[in-house]
């Protein structure tokens, strides 16, 4: 990975919440989220931001697309790493989850309604019991980058690669489809999920057939 990529991507470091979700349209997305997507206009990252209008519960969400991925930056809040929103965002097809807050990091994967891969970035008690695709290449992401500030950005990078797409800061800077949502309004986790709480999900919780 690429020292220049992780320095193009300011706005993954500290306190955001960002999904890639695979063939869905910005409105599909936002739909998924729970909002309405005619209420969404198309806003650059700074008229966007001022849209937040600090109450607690409620993001903001950008959306946009990328290839064949739909990205899902939110600020001031963390609904695209809740289960709820995960399994729609993934019905389906399948969602990379990366939030970054003031005491928890979370990376998950969900395909069609089931997490698969889910655990703290840096927190090796969160290491999943068995060999997955993704742990090992996210702590040697934040190894790379150990002492130079960077945060959860190195991850971001890293997912980003997988997928082949660019989400620098000069193109989140760019107009993309933009309105905020309350957690209240976000949908709540499926019944008959194995785990319904906030965070990683527990080793042995969920069985990936």
């Amino acid at each position: 990975m690429k020292t220049d990529a992780v320095d193009s991507l300011r706005w993954a470091v500290a306190w955001v919440c960002v999904t890639f979700t695979r063939g869905l349209s910005p409105e599909e997305v936002l739909t998924r989220y729970g909002a309405d997507p005619d209420q969404a206009r198309l806003l650059d990252w700074e008229t966007a931001s001022d849209l937040v209008s600090g109450d607690e519960g409620v993001s903001l969400l950008r959306a946009g697309r990328l290839g064949e991925w739909t990205f899902c930056v939110e600020e001031d809040g963390d609904i695209g790493s809740l289960n709820g929103p995960l399994a729609e965002l993934s019905r389906g097809t399948e969602t990379y989850s990366m939030a970054t807050t003031d005491g928890m990091d979370v990376f998950q994967h969900w395909r069609d309604g089931e997490c698969v891969e889910n655990f703290e970035p840096g927190m090796d008690y969160t290491r999943p019991e068995q060999a997955t695709p993704w742990w090992d290449r996210v702590e040697a992401a934040l190894a790379a980058h150990d002492g130079e500030g960077a945060g959860m950005a190195p991850v971001v990078a890293l997912i980003l690669d997988h997928l082949g797409i660019t989400l620098d800061d000069s193109t989140l800077a760019r107009p993309w489809l933009s309105l905020t949502l309350a957690e209240d309004d976000a949908p709540s986790a499926p019944l008959g999920d194995t785990y319904a709480g906030e965070g990683p999900v527990p080793p042995g919780a969920v069985v990936i057939l």
